[in-house]
């Protein structure tokens, strides 16, 4: 996500004072804007054929990738933006923003004013978000280890990792390149600190880094 002050804000009409001022000063930011409505159409079918309604506000810059199994469960809030190229964040995304539900019951459940670039949440089991979560430049969450860690497991069940809920709180701000693992808890107004390896649960209110990811001090 790029900064959350005022000038960094996309204007809410194209033929506004602020569209111009901000075609002017920072032409990109022009170029994303209107590459983003040139793709709204594409966005909308794309979501469609997963199954999952257009929510109020969504914001794709890029297309991602949305792989819904048929019998699982994805939902999210309204103010989604999704950052998939490399030109839409200065930090560069290497990669599209990726949504995956990869087995049956599923549940993936993202709440309001989310934004994520270039990063990807995994669910084999149960992913919970909160609101107004921003996850920083492909970063990873992921209820699930993929694959079994013993060989002869791996050998006749490759796809049969273990799997653990995540509940990540409201307010929860995640820097890039954190990897986040099956079972883990972040309570809400947390801070993940930039290549976090998060494997255990995070309280409300804190700061976290490192890896594995240690509590650094209280916000």
């Amino acid at each position: 996500m790029e900064g959350s002050n005022q000038a960094s804000t996309p204007p809410d009409s194209f033929m506004s004072v602020d569209a111009v001022r901000m075609a002017i000063d920072t032409p990109w930011k022009a170029i994303n804007e209107i590459e983003r409505m040139l793709l709204w159409p594409i966005a909308r079918i794309q979501c469609s054929l997963a199954g999952i309604g257009w929510g109020a506000g969504w914001k794709f810059y890029g297309l991602p990738i949305i792989q819904k199994h048929r019998r699982s469960t994805m939902t999210i809030g309204a103010g989604m933006e999704l950052r998939s190229t490399a030109r839409s964040n200065p930090l560069g995304a290497n990669r599209p923003c990726i949504l995956s539900t990869r087995r049956v019951d599923a549940v993936l459940q993202i709440g309001s004013g989310f934004g994520m670039t270039g990063g990807s949440v995994v669910c084999e089991e149960q992913i919970t978000i909160g609101d107004r979560v921003i996850v920083g430049a492909n970063s990873v969450i992921t209820d699930t280890d993929f694959h079994p860690l013993g060989a002869e497991r791996r050998r006749t069940h490759i796809l049969d990792g273990a799997t653990a809920p995540v509940v990540i709180g409201d307010d929860v701000f995640i820097g890039m390149n954190v990897l986040i693992l099956k079972g883990v808890t972040i309570g809400a107004g947390s801070v993940i600190g930039a290549g976090s390896v998060v494997t255990r649960d995070v309280p409300a209110g804190v700061i976290a880094a490192g890896n594995p990811a240690k509590i650094i001090k209280t916000i």
